[in-house]
């Protein structure tokens, strides 16, 4: 009787004979332990050592990579660093040469207004003193003050008398006698009038005289004469060429000053008497020529 279903029959089974079994029947469990030995097998220890060998060449080309680079980037950061470094450095060095060649400007500035303040400190004080020395002797000479150890020894007085003076040389001198008129009068009556350390003169016939009331303020002549000369050169002129060659010629200490005070007008008078001259004391003709002014 047949099975039903597809199956092989019974009966079919039973002619067959009995089953004929090749062995036992593998299990997973067989299965697993062949999977073992295939994995464990030479060849898959030779690729798991190559595999190994591979990572482990790969993990170190990686590491020496990984090294490169942190060099690299250490070199760049140290490279920045030495940079920014060395432009503090030359900057700073830079700012010190700056300020040192500042300060030496400076102070080659502050020597020069020093030294430049200095100088005009030396010809203020130079020009005061000159100015104070020469109204000290111009008071001197005015005041009669004389230096007698540089002055001869001699009786010649000085004279403000003139009319027992003989000779046309002294005319001038004989005839003199001061006149008082306005500047008006002056004015129309000579062409030639100056102002001389304040007291003004009028020329005539080779003569200077003072010029009485011109100024009407002014009243305080040093010496009320004539004064022989040149018409181009002023009375203060021709009395500054009488002091320089007299001091010349031993007579005369006091100050070249073109004034002519008392301490001149001593020394005229010495030379004069030294030189067998008429004794006037002042600038006249025969004394401009023996002096070799003339």
């Amino acid at each position: 009787m047949s099975a039903k279903g597809g199956g092989y029959s019974m009966s079919h089974a039973s002619h067959a004979g009995p089953m004929r079994t090749s062995g036992p029947m593998r299990t997973s469990r067989g299965f697993s332990n062949a999977n073992a030995r295939m994995r464990t097998s030479p060849m898959a220890t030779k690729s798991a050592g190559i595999h190994t060998r591979n990572n482990v060449g790969v993990g170190g080309e990686r590491n020496i990579a990984r090294a490169n680079k942190n060099t690299l980037r250490n070199s760049r950061v140290s490279t920045s660093r030495n940079s920014r470094m060395e432009a503090a450095r030359t900057a700073k060095a830079d700012a010190r040469m700056a300020n040192a060649r500042t300060a030496k400007a400076d102070a080659r500035m502050a020597n020069a207004s020093t030294a430049k303040a200095d100088a005009r400190m030396a010809n203020a004080n130079a020009r005061t003193g000159a100015g104070t020395n020469a109204a000290i002797n111009r008071d001197a000479n005015v005041k009669g003050a004389t230096n007698q150890t540089a002055i001869p020894q001699t009786n010649a007085q000085v004279v403000n008398n003139w009319r027992d003076l003989s000779g046309q040389n002294y005319t001038a001198f004989r005839d003199y006698s001061p006149q008082w008129h306005d500047r008006t009068w002056w004015d129309n009556n000579y062409s030639r009038i100056i102002l001389v350390g304040g007291g003004w003169w009028f020329w005539n016939a080779g003569y200077w005289y003072p010029a009485w009331g011109y100024d009407p303020y002014y009243t305080n002549y040093p010496y009320d004469g004539p004064i022989y000369g040149d018409r181009d050169l002023t009375p203060d002129r021709i009395i500054v060429k009488v002091q320089t060659q007299l001091r010349s010629d031993g007579y005369y200490a006091g100050r070249v000053d073109g004034v002519l005070g008392p301490q001149t007008r001593h020394a005229i008078a010495a030379f004069q008497a030294d030189h067998g001259l008429a004794v006037t004391s002042a600038v006249d003709e025969p004394t401009l020529a023996t002096l070799g002014l003339t």
